[in-house]
């Protein structure tokens, strides 16, 4: 069935939300707010239906010319940046709407217009035969089928420099040699990754990270090294504005509550950065770090050594050791969970603490809030700031500070 409907909004993920004559809400990707369009219902359910795009009747404003090079994930490539804003602080707010913290003061982050592509310092491209050729490059979604990537708009410059380097000696490996090489190549193919860092230029490898390859970071004006295949801000230009709205809301409080706990550490980067920071205040914080990832909580010890502050680092799950974890008034908790959120029960755990500030950072506002519920029993959202950390996609970051209601800080 073909509808016509006028556009609402853009909902978390990208797509156009409309309402069908019965009142089901319907999604249509590729669409935008202000426009109608004609559209095929392709699923059907109670309350929702999806739809997929038949023809533009009436386009927005906001709309701009494809890009040639836009690639599986850009959802917002046809679109003016403050147009991807707007629908990114309108998702954020309805967010905080739904948990009935609307009137917390959100504040959004702006981005220059130069800064919406060439951005990503990591990318993974996904290797698999189809119709008989090999392709290197992003899956298509809901599909399988990849897209082949010869030249990526989303990543630095120096990572598109490498990109034919390495298509060419994965490509050679899979259809050169003898048949035993290409069987083994062919087994192990599933993904190819390029990083690039100002300091130690690109590397480039096929399937999993070479054994003790490590990057070195600069965020926040420290050094951070990482593991080849660990977790760093894929956005160095929004991470580093990240790292030190941490820093300032942490020093914002540092009499009351000097102490850090960085749970979710990885690399160590916030508890570091703030540690530092309080050093230099003539400040000598409790600093402890907890992360599951072996190589990460390695390369966090070093990194404090090498910033020359002290911490306890610990590789453990954060969710299974809560009753061994310490917290008091005089603590800064620090997450940044992956977009999963938090594990199950650590919400509940931070709401019955007594931590005197809790700093949520989070790529996923669904996750987001469905952590922040039981957290709202004892905790109030003092700020929230959002950071366009994923331009061009549906992602964004956000940032909250929670402080307890029985206390006067601010």
């Amino acid at each position: 069935m073909v509808v016509t409907v006028d556009i609402l909004k853009n909902v978390y993920g990208g797509d156009g939300m409309a309402r069908l004559g019965d009142g089901r809400v319907c999604f249509i990707p590729g669409v935008f707010a202000g426009e109608t369009v004609k559209a095929k219902i392709v699923e059907e359910k109670r309350n929702f239906t999806r739809a997929k795009l038949v023809e533009i009747t009436k386009a927005s404003p906001d709309r701009i010319p494809h890009p040639a090079d836009a690639t599986p994930g850009m959802v917002y490539s046809d679109v003016t940046p403050q147009a991807e804003m707007r629908f990114k602080t309108d998702q954020i707010e309805n967010f905080l709407w739904k948990i009935q913290q609307s009137l917390v003061p959100l504040e959004v982050r702006p981005l220059p217009d130069e800064c919406f592509l060439n951005y990503r310092n990591k990318a993974v491209y996904h290797i698999d035969k189809q119709d008989g050729q090999w392709k290197i490059g992003y899956r298509k979604e809901p599909s399988h089928e990849i897209v082949d990537i010869e030249e990526d708009p989303l990543v630095l410059p120096g990572i598109n420099a490498m990109i034919p380097v390495a298509r060419s000696s994965v490509l050679s490996l899979l259809t050169q040699g003898s048949g035993a090489v290409r069987k083994a190549a062919a087994k192990s193919a599933t993904n190819v990754t390029i990083r690039w860092t100002p300091i130690d230029g690109g590397h480039w490898w096929f399937g999993n990270p070479p054994e003790g390859l490590e990057f070195c970071e600069q965020t926040a004006g420290l050094k951070f090294r990482v593991a080849a295949g660990g977790f760093y801000q894929v956005n160095p230009r929004v991470g580093d504005e990240l790292v030190k709205i941490v820093r300032g809301m942490y020093l914002a409080n540092i009499a009351e509550t000097p102490d850090i706990l960085d749970l979710y550490c990885g690399v160590g980067v916030f508890g570091i950065t703030c540690a530092k920071a309080a050093a230099m205040q003539g400040v000598k914080p409790r600093l402890t770090g907890i992360e599951a990832d072996a190589p990460a909580i390695s390369a966090a010890k070093k990194n404090a050594a090498s910033a020359n502050v002290d911490g306890r680092f610990f590789c453990e799950r954060v969710g299974a050791n809560l009753r061994r974890i310490k917290v008091t008034p005089r603590h800064t908790v620090i997450v940044d969970p992956p977009r999963g959120g938090l594990e199950k029960g650590v919400p509940q755990w931070l709401a019955r603490g007594t931590a005197g500030r809790i700093v949520y950072v989070s790529c996923d506002p669904a996750t987001l809030v469905r952590d922040l519920v039981p957290m709202m029993a004892t905790y109030k959202i003092e700020k929230t700031v959002m950071l366009n950390m994923f331009p061009r996609t549906a992602r964004f970051e956000t940032l909250c500070l929670l402080t307890r209601k029985d206390s006067g800080n601010v």
